[in-house]
């Protein structure tokens, strides 16, 4: 027994005396750990996002109803991107902290229960939502979209299993302080997507469709090289090993406590596209939807440098609670916040000046032509909540990190269900003001809920602080 025991122990130490550069960057610096797990995911995400972007100005030439079938299509996607997300963010947080605490089992066997997880959200998320998606979109006010939004959903419900991988291996990566592979994949993806765009939609003429069908080509090739990787060239931290696997509860608690929290999260944003689609249609009809929908994937893309930001934030966060070394921590945080500020406003500023520019990529055809300056007005508009969206989305990633994600789930259901969607239907319907009050609803909501999760954040650091010693 004490044999077997020494074999095990040195065997979880060993990767600790050989650290991969990831490895060694998470347990290093903060300030340094923040620059150089950022920057790769910035770029990565904000390419992501240009899946979805590039879909609409490419859809966009197709006519207003296209486009709005797309918009109608776009809740239901984001929904599982939200549950992908969740479970990443909720296993990536996982993997850190059994690196903080040096704990390699640990962390091989979260990421290992992270994957079986994924497979099985991926099956319950695509059955009902293939086989109803007509009817959801009748009853969410597709109208006469309805036909070209579910076929275009059951093209993409298809390849859910290869996306929620997409998302769950990156994150692995992330967790392990590996982001400029991470990044790569997510890179090849989406330039692979806006090169196939015009081709399956205009060249090989399949309109709507075909933009689902880039999109899934592109996240397959993603999801080879990650499997590449993981699986076949095994030279990640974490190691997989699913023979003999058993759930353990403890490690699903442990993955669950920040996953599913961050999963309703990003579940709360699905809503409340679904009501801001209801409450923008009801004042505005299908072109306000076609509206918000191109408008809404460029604030997406305007946020995605954030939430690249935030992802280095949750695991450098994350390992230094691990290691209970909360001054670190702290130091990440305000650190992450500066940049963060920064990029934001810089982002808003030049979304200002350009939207007419921006505007002209989504209005090229004669049909969308009409919707142009509501375009240009919604984007002048929503610039303005970026700044305070950087201090919401840094500070609900530090929750996420420390293990808190109810934390950071109550912030977002402030903002999204508590906040948004009644600002939203008072300033548009009930004072009358039209597609403008819907976007000043979006703006006052995010203001208001990212002054208050930042200051819940600082908070909580400081009771870490002042309740235990600091680790030298």
């Amino acid at each position: 027994m004490s044999q077997n025991t020494q074999e095990k122990t040195d065997d979880s130490s060993r990767p600790f005396q050989n650290q991969t550069k990831g490895v060694k960057a998470l347990l290093g610096d903060p300030k340094k750990a923040i620059r150089t797990l950022s920057w790769p995911m910035i770029i990565a995400m904000t390419v992501q996002t240009l899946y979805s972007l590039v879909d609409a100005i490419w859809v966009s030439g197709l006519g207003s109803d296209s486009l709005a079938a797309v918009g109608f299509v776009f809740p239901l996607l984001f929904m599982g991107i939200a549950i992908a997300t969740g479970l990443g963010i909720g296993g990536g947080s996982a993997i850190s902290r059994k690196i903080g605490a040096k704990d390699k089992k640990g962390a091989d066997n979260a990421a290992v229960h992270t994957i079986i997880i994924m497979v099985i959200l991926a099956i319950m998320y695509t059955i009902p939502l293939y086989m109803f998606s007509d009817d959801i979109f009748q009853a969410i006010g597709a109208g006469r979209t309805t036909a070209i939004a579910s076929l275009y959903a059951r093209i993409m419900f298809s390849a859910t299993i290869i996306s929620f991988f997409s998302f769950i291996a990156t994150a692995i990566l992330r967790s392990e302080g590996d982001a400029k592979r991470a990044m790569f994949a997510m890179v090849i993806g989406g330039i692979l997507n806006a090169i196939l765009d015009p081709i399956f939609i205009y060249t090989l003429n399949l309109g709507v469709p075909g933009a689902a069908w880039a999109s899934v080509v592109s996240m397959s090739v993603s999801a080879l090289l990650l499997i590449y990787w993981l699986f076949l060239k095994r030279d990640t931290f974490v190691a997989f090993h699913f023979r003999h696997f058993h759930f353990d509860r403890g490690i699903i608690k442990d993955i669950l406590v920040v996953g599913l929290p961050a999963s309703v999260m990003q579940l709360s944003m699905s809503i409340m596209m679904f009501m801001m689609n209801i409450i923008v249609e009801r004042v505005g009809g299908i072109d306000g939807v076609a509206v918000f929908s191109a408008g809404w994937r460029v604030a997406t893309l305007a946020t995605m440098p954030l939430l690249g930001l935030a992802t280095a934030v949750v695991s450098v966060t994350g390992a230094a609670y691990g290691a209970r070394s909360f001054d670190k921590l702290d130091i990440a945080h305000v650190y992450a916040l500066k940049i963060g500020s920064i990029i934001a406003i810089s982002i808003a500023v030049a979304t200002f000046i350009f939207a007419p520019f921006i505007t002209a990529a989504f209005t090229q055809s004669a049909d969308t032509a009409r919707i142009g300056n509501d375009i240009t007005i919604f984007l002048r508009i929503i610039c303005i909540f970026y700044p305070a969206t950087a201090f919401g989305i840094l500070s609900s990633a530090v929750f996420q990190g420390v293990g808190k994600g109810m934390y950071s789930l109550l912030t977002t259901l402030l903002r999204t269900i508590v906040l948004i969607i009644p600002l939203a239907w008072i300033f548009a319907v009930i004072l009358g003001w039209g597609l403008i009050g819907a976007w000043w609803g979006l703006v006052t909501a995010n203001i208001i809920g990212g002054a208050i999760t930042f200051i819940w954040a600082k908070i909580h650091i400081n009771s870490l602080l002042k309740s235990t010693p600091v680790a030298t």
